[in-house]
C-alpha cells in the first residue's frame, strides 16, 4: 500500500497531515519577515531532502559494456539508474515519484525549485514571471514565426508552476482515442486531484460570466465539475482558498525518498546512445549543471532501464533532434552525428490561438483566472479572467494576463510585434488614466485547431529556443470558428450580468474603450455581423494561452507505449505525442499521465508486485 493509501485508512494521520500541511501552507505564505525566504527553503528542504542542485552529482566513469550495472545497486553513489526522467514538469514530476515506489530514479530539472519563489506560488502574482524575461526567470520567453509571443516553463513543475492553475479532466472521447486504459485512467486522475486541486470560491467577475453563458444558450449548468461535458461549468484550481498555488513539484512528496533523485538547475545536452548494435539504445544521458560543469548519467544494465524524455512540447523534439534523432537533412545541416533518421520529429505542432476581449469596469475587480468555462458546441470555449491591471504599478510595469510584454493583450498584428513596437506600447499605456485598465478579459480559444505548423533547429544550444510555427488560422474552419466565438464573446461583453457587475453604462463603457485605444487594447469589434471584419480582428489580435502540442506524434514518432520507434530504452511521456489539446486546459491530463505511465510501466515490469 502507498503513503496516501495508508493515510486515506488512518483517520488520525489523516488529521495530522492536514495539520502539518496547513502549518506549511501558512509559514509559507508568509512574505512579511526577511527570514521569510530562508523558512521556505528550509521547509522544502525537509519535505524534500532528495532535491538537489545539479553540481552536487559526481559523474560516474561510463560504462564499459552494456552489462554496466549500479555498485551494490546504491544510487547514491551516481552510479546508474534504473530511470532517467528529462524535465520535472507537469508529467515529469508524477512519473517520477510513482516510478520510485519500486526502482532507482534520476529526475533531471534544468530550472529551480517553485517552492520559495512567491511570484510562482501566488495567485496574485501570477503575472510577474511571465513578465521576468531573465535568465532565472520560471519561464523563457519565446516568439513563434507567427509573431505570437509566447513562454515556455523552466521551473520544477513545468507548466504548472508557471500557468493560470486551471484543473479539468480530458473528455471520455479523448481517452479512447488516445487508447488508454479507462479504469487506470480513473484511478489516476484522483491520485492527482487529493494531492493539489481546489475548488474555487467563486466571486463576482466569475459568477457574472457564468450568467451570461447561460443566457446566450451555452447550457446546461453543471455545477463544480472536473469533467468536460457540454455547458457551462466551474472546473478545480491548483490555487488553494488563500491564492497558494500548488504545483506537480508537490506530488514528488509522495515518492520514495530512498530511490530518487531530483537535480535541479541540471540541464540535459543529449541522450546518450550505443550504436554498437542492430538498433540504438539510450545508455545515459549528458547534462550541465548550474556553474557550467558537465556531468553524465547512465542507465542501469537492465534492458528495460529508460530514459524518459518529459521536456513538454518545444523541450522534447528539440532533444531528441540534438541528440541525433530526427530528419536527417536538418541533423547534418548543424553536423549533429545521426543516430536515427526520422522526419516526423517536430512536424505537427499545434497552438489553441485566443482572443481576448476586454471589459472595463466602473468598480474594484477581484483578481481571478479561469474558474468558470464555457463548452460550446461552436468548438470553442469561453473563459474569463481579472483584476490583473488594478494597480498603478502593474500599469507601469505590465498589464497582467493580458500585456504585450508578457505575450498577450495587443491589437497589432502578430507580423508587426517587435520590440520597438512593445516599447511604444508600454510608453503609451502610462499616459492613459487608471479606469481605463479597470476589469478584466473574456477569452475565445478554439478548442481542437486543424492548422498546423513545425518545429526546427536554430542552432545546437540546448539553451536556445529553436524556431516554432503554428500557422495559426491558415485552415479557414479555425477562422470560422473563431468568428463565431468573438460573436459570443461580444454578447457576453454587453450582457446585463456584466453591465450590471462593472456598474457601466453602455454609453461609458464605448467612452473607456475609446480610450483605451491608444494602449491597443483588445476592443469588442463594432461590427459584429461582418464576418470579414471579424475575421481580421482573429488574425490581428491572436494570443496563445499556452496550451501547444504536437512534434512527436503516436505511430510517426513513438509507439502507443510511448517508446520512440526505431530505438530501444528511450520513450516520451509528455504532451508532444497529443495530436490535440485535451478539455479546456490539457494540465489535469498531462498530470495523470505522468502517473498513469509510471503505474503502467510498474505493472508491465512486476506485475502485482509494483504495489500500485
Amino acid at each position: 500500500m502507498d503513503f496516501v493509501g495508508a493515510l486515506t485508512q488512518k483517520p488520525k494521520l489523516l488529521f495530522l497531515r492536514f495539520l502539518v500541511l496547513s502549518l506549511i501552507s501558512l509559514l509559507s505564505s508568509s512574505q512579511a519577515a526577511a527570514s521569510g525566504a530562508g523558512a521556505k527553503n528550509n521547509l522544502y528542504k525537509y519535505r524534500y531532502p532528495f532535491i538537489k542542485e545539479a553540481s552536487s552529482f559526481t559523474s560516474p566513469p561510463p560504462p564499459s559494456s552494456s552489462s554496466f550495472s549500479p555498485r551494490n545497486g546504491d544510487h547514491h553513489h551516481h552510479s546508474a539508474f534504473d530511470y532517467i526522467v528529462v524535465g520535472g514538469g507537469t508529467a515529469g514530476c508524477p512519473l517520477a515519484a510513482t516510478l520510485s515506489q519500486n526502482f532507482t530514479v534520476l529526475l533531471l530539472e534544468r530550472g529551480g525549485v517553485p517552492f520559495s519563489d512567491v511570484n510562482v506560488s501566488f495567485l496574485q502574482n501570477f503575472h510577474m514571471t511571465l513578465a521576468d524575461t531573465s535568465p532565472q526567470s520560471a519561464s523563457q520567453y519565446f516568439i513563434s514565426t507567427d509573431g505570437v509571443l509566447n513562454a515556455r516553463a523552466r521551473v520544477l513543475g513545468g507548466g504548472s508552476s508557471i500557468n493560470a492553475g486551471f484543473y479539468t479532466r480530458a473528455s471520455s472521447q479523448f481517452i479512447e482515442r488516445m487508447g488508454w486504459d479507462a479504469k487506470l485512467v480513473n484511478e489516476s486522475f484522483p491520485w492527482v486531484e487529493g494531492q493539489i486541486v481546489h475548488q474555487p470560491k467563486q466571486e463576482g467577475w466569475q459568477k457574472a460570466l457564468r450568467d451570461s453563458l447561460l443566457d446566450v444558450g451555452v447550457s446546461p449548468f453543471n455545477g463544480f465539475t472536473y469533467d468536460h461535458i457540454y455547458g457551462t461549468k466551474i472546473g478545480g484550481t491548483i490555487f488553494d482558498r488563500f491564492g497558494r498555488r500548488h504545483t506537480a513539484a508537490e506530488l514528488l512528496a509522495s515518492a520514495n525518498p530512498q530511490k530518487i533523485t531530483v537535480l535541479i538547475r541540471a540541464t540535459v545536452q543529449k541522450i546518450v546512445f550505443d550504436t554498437s548494435g542492430k538498433r540504438p539504445k539510450a545508455v545515459g544521458v549528458i547534462f550541465k549543471d548550474e556553474n557550467g560543469n558537465q556531468h553524465q548519467a547512465f542507465l542501469a544494465g537492465n534492458p528495460k532501464s529508460e530514459v524518459i524524455l518529459s521536456c513538454g512540447a518545444i523541450g522534447t523534439p528539440q532533444m531528441l533532434k540534438l541528440s541525433g534523432v530526427g530528419p536527417k537533412a536538418e541533423l547534418e545541416k548543424f553536423n549533429i552525428s545521426v543516430v536515427l533518421d526520422n522526419v516526423h520529429i517536430g512536424k505537427g505542432m499545434a497552438d489553441n490561438p485566443m482572443n481576448a476581449v476586454f471589459v472595463p469596469s466602473n468598480r474594484p475587480v477581484e483578481q481571478s483566472l479561469i474558474e468558470t468555462v464555457g463548452i460550446t458546441k461552436l468548438g470553442v470555449y469561453i473563459e474569463a479572467s481579472s483584476g490583473f491591471g488594478e494597480s498603478r504599478d502593474s500599469i507601469h510595469c505590465h498589464h497582467g494576463i493580458m500585456s504585450a510584454e508578457i505575450g498577450q493583450l495587443s491589437t497589432i498584428p502578430p507580423k508587426q510585434r517587435t520590440p520597438e513596437a512593445i516599447q511604444d506600447y508600454i510608453r503609451n499605456k502610462r499616459t492613459l488614466p487608471h479606469e481605463a485598465f479597470k476589469g478584466g478579459f473574456i477569452l475565445e480559444k478554439i478548442a481542437s485547431p486543424i492548422s498546423t505548423g513545425e518545429l526546427s533547429l536554430i542552432n545546437t544550444n540546448v539553451d536556445d529556443n529553436p524556431s516554432v510555427s503554428f500557422n495559426y488560422f491558415s485552415h479557414p474552419l479555425d477562422l470560422k470558428r473563431c468568428v463565431d466565438g468573438v460573436r459570443m464573446a461580444a454578447k457576453i461583453v454587453q450582457s446585463k450580468h456584466f453591465l450590471n457587475y462593472t456598474q457601466f453604462d453602455q454609453k461609458s463603457v464605448e467612452a473607456i474603450l475609446n480610450a483605451s485605444v491608444r494602449a491597443n487594447v483588445n476592443l469588442v469589434p463594432k461590427h459584429t455581423n461582418d464576418t470579414k471584419s471579424l475575421e481580421q480582428f482573429c488574425k490581428d489580435t491572436v494570443i496563445t494561452i499556452w496550451h501547444y502540442h504536437g512534434g512527436c506524434h503516436v505511430g510517426k514518432v513513438v509507439s502507443t507505449e510511448y517508446k520512440v520507434l526505431g530505438i530501444d530504452r528511450l520513450r516520451v511521456v509528455d504532451g508532444s505525442t497529443y495530436d490535440e489539446s485535451p478539455g479546456t486546459n490539457p494540465q489535469g491530463t498531462v498530470l495523470m499521465m505522468g502517473r498513469y505511465m509510471g503505474v503502467k510501466i510498474l505493472r508491465q515490469r512486476l506485475g502485482k508486485a509494483a504495489g500500485v
